[in-house]
């Protein structure tokens, strides 16, 4: 008699999510706070790994994808990986203090245990990016969804062509990732900084990210990954194609309130897409509205 499919044929992140070694995707699993990496005054990175060790071995996801994290009472939401699969057994989450959840990550300690599922959604087609110049823009916590991609291109440094990174925050003091400025620069990553405002000693560029673009050339089969705030992926977008790159060649990601993860409830919709299961990796053709991401 043959077996019954566990996973629904029509819920694909069922069987992604089946193939990383978990296995219910409504049930969270228990993920052990191993280190916690304060990136600035709101926002820390975890680093974490599935309580039970063998899970924890056989757990996969790739660049762009997210998890569902939760704790008793406090709800759930949806956290982008920050780590690459390539440099940890576990992975890392990058999570800004902003809401009754995400306050309550911020309280917990080494050793406490946090509800995760996952990995779901679409990830970066790191096979299209092989071979080419690569624009990472990102504003301010948007660096963390990059991060892994970044990451993946210094291991495999011979598969990609020039790679630059435009990354801007409020304040220098804001910057997310600064520990790994100097080791991107070293690896060949040309690593270009803006605040919007200046404080301290910081003698860099004073204005928006988009001010760095004036100082790119965009060559033909040149590719871009944008993440950060709504208004500012709108700018680059329009930006990018305005210098001549094409919507197919510019990939972002979109944030959206997310219920369930797996393309259920609808609840993070746009037009016909759902951005969990349809993305939340975007290129800029395929947005409803590219003026308004």
């Amino acid at each position: 008699m043959e077996q019954p499919d566990t996973y629904p044929s029509c819920n694909l992140d069922a069987r992604r999510q089946a193939q990383a070694g978990l296995g219910n995707i409504y049930l969270p699993e228990q993920a052990i706070i191993r280190n916690i990496i304060p990136e600035n005054q709101l926002v820390n990175t975890y680093e974490l790994g599935l309580l039970d060790e063998l899970t924890n071995h056989r757990f996969t996801f790739q660049p762009g994808q997210f998890m569902m994290i939760s704790l008793p009472h406090q709800g759930e939401a949806a956290i982008s990986f920050s780590s690459s699969p390539e440099s940890m057994e576990g992975f890392a989450l990058t999570i800004r203090n902003s809401g009754r959840l995400t306050a309550a990550v911020h309280e917990l300690r080494k050793g406490d245990i946090i509800g995760v599922r996952g990995p779901y959604g679409k990830p970066f087609p790191l096979d299209q990016l092989a071979g080419k110049n690569l624009l990472f823009i990102a504003g301010g916590i948007g660096l963390a969804p990059l991060r892994p991609v970044i990451e993946h291109c210094l291991a495999h440094a011979g598969d990609f062509g020039r790679i630059t990174l435009l990354y801007g925050s409020k304040t220098p003091e804001e910057f997310c990732f600064s520990r790994d400025f100097p080791r991107w620069k070293t690896g060949g990553i040309d690593c270009r900084l803006t605040a919007d405002q200046a404080c301290g000693d910081w003698k860099g560029e004073i204005g928006l990210v988009t001010c760095l673009l004036n100082g790119v050339t965009v060559e033909e089969g040149d590719m871009a990954l944008v993440c950060g705030p709504g208004i500012m992926i709108r700018f680059v977008l329009r930006q990018l194609q305005a210098m001549g790159m094409p919507a197919e060649n510019i990939l972002t990601t979109l944030e959206r309130h997310m219920k369930c993860g797996v393309g259920t409830c609808g609840h993070c919709h746009m037009e016909e897409k759902l951005v969990c299961q349809d993305g939340p990796v975007f290129t800029a053709a395929e947005l409803p509205d590219p003026e308004n991401p």
